[in-house]
């Protein structure tokens, strides 16, 4: 029996884990990226025990902990008084608990450890995907460049603009939150802030208003995101740069050291923020979906990430010895595995309560891909 060869549109993070997992149990696969290099864009990724765990699995451990910080608490305090509302011990109480710790990436960090995984023939880049022709017995991928490639199976990992999905279920239309978020990087040495070696959110005085700070880049750095209305705002991206006087201003009246926090800042991004509903299909028959491209969810429970790396080892465990002639039920029972699990954290992330006040985090820390039942 000959192994099928997957086609992965998207090397963002789900692409890659995925690619990696697939390998591993021994799939020919094809990575197409539409950029033309991987550039070190964006900031920050939370990878919780959840997502570390299933990596440590695919041999990243070692390579993460290099430039990865390693946060000692996960903490809620009050956006006027700094008085803590919660604090959850993370780092070794974490790896005890749940077999990972939490871990804290820039991006390029994490994408750059992941290629690292694959070989240079894996990856195609400036592979702008068009359309998809999904047939009975392949896939065809068409491409703005004018060529095309044909696959036994399309795994669509290209985010929350997804082609692949836009192709199998036509346009979405997500709903404007009237909130934007604000991303930035801080060195410590600047800072003189309490708990920066920790995972800290500060709660606002409505739960649109927020701060959350961590440690990147083994604790020389400290990310900032941060979120408020603003209805007249409706770019969603990474990279627009934004205005650090108008964040500040957003924010005042905070705790001295939120404010503090935000003085630090010399650059930042700005986004609008979208919501979207569990969708209740991902798979058409040989082309299934990933990720944010299947359940793009709210920054607030930072599991974007995790949930798309999750995502990819549930799907290779359901993909090992498939052959081409089985690829459309083994799609149909990765999903029925990951919706319902997916659309939970989309909903907790929309309502913005997690652990404001304390609570269970097992049900997210502690699902292990790697054993979960399949359904």
């Amino acid at each position: 029996m000959s192994s099928p060869t997957i086609g992965i549109n998207g090397g963002g993070i789900g692409g890659m884990t995925v690619a990696i997992a697939l390998r591993l149990i021994g799939h020919d696969v094809i990575v197409f990226e539409q950029a033309s290099q991987f550039l070190r864009i964006g900031a920050d990724v939370n990878l919780t025990p959840n997502a570390v765990h299933a990596l440590d699995r695919l041999g990243l451990g070692q390579k993460l902990r290099e430039t990865a910080a390693r946060p000692t608490h996960r903490i809620s305090r009050k956006w006027d008084t700094g008085e803590e509302t919660s604090r959850l011990e993370m780092a070794d109480s974490a790896e005890k608990k749940y077999g990972a710790p939490q871990l804290t990436i820039h991006r390029g960090d994490l994408l750059r450890a992941l290629n690292d995984r694959l070989p240079e023939s894996v990856i195609h880049l400036d592979k702008r995907a068009e359309s998809i022709t999904n047939d009975d017995d392949a896939v065809t991928i068409h491409f703005a460049d004018g060529t095309k490639r044909t696959v036994d199976a399309l795994i669509g990992a290209d985010g929350i603009h997804s082609v692949v999905r836009t192709a199998l279920f036509g346009p979405e239309n997500p709903e404007f939150t009237g909130l934007v978020s604000y991303r930035s990087v801080a060195q410590r040495e600047k800072l003189s802030v309490s708990n920066l070696d920790a995972f800290t959110k500060w709660w606002g005085p409505t739960s649109e208003r927020q701060i959350v700070t961590f440690p990147l880049n083994r604790g020389k750095e400290t990310f900032i995101f941060a979120t408020t209305p603003q209805e007249n705002w409706r770019q969603e991206s990474w990279t627009i740069p934004g205005d650090v006087k108008e964040l500040r201003k957003a924010y005042e009246g905070f705790h001295p050291e939120a404010q503090a926090l935000l003085d630090a800042c010399t650059k930042v991004t700005k986004s609008a923020l979208y919501v979207r509903e569990p969708m209740p299909v991902w798979s058409v028959g040989r082309t299934t979906l990933l990720g944010d491209a299947c359940h793009p969810m709210m920054p607030f429970m930072a599991q974007g990430a995790c949930m798309a790396i999750e995502d990819a080892v549930v799907l290779s465990r359901v993909m090992e010895g498939v052959d081409a002639q089985g690829i459309p039920a083994k799609f149909k029972r990765y999903e029925e595995a990951r919706k319902e699990r997916t659309a939970c954290v989309q909903r907790e992330s929309r309502g913005n309560e997690w652990l404001k006040e304390g609570g269970n985090a097992d049900w997210v820390y502690g699902y292990d891909a790697w054993s979960v039942p399949l359904s």
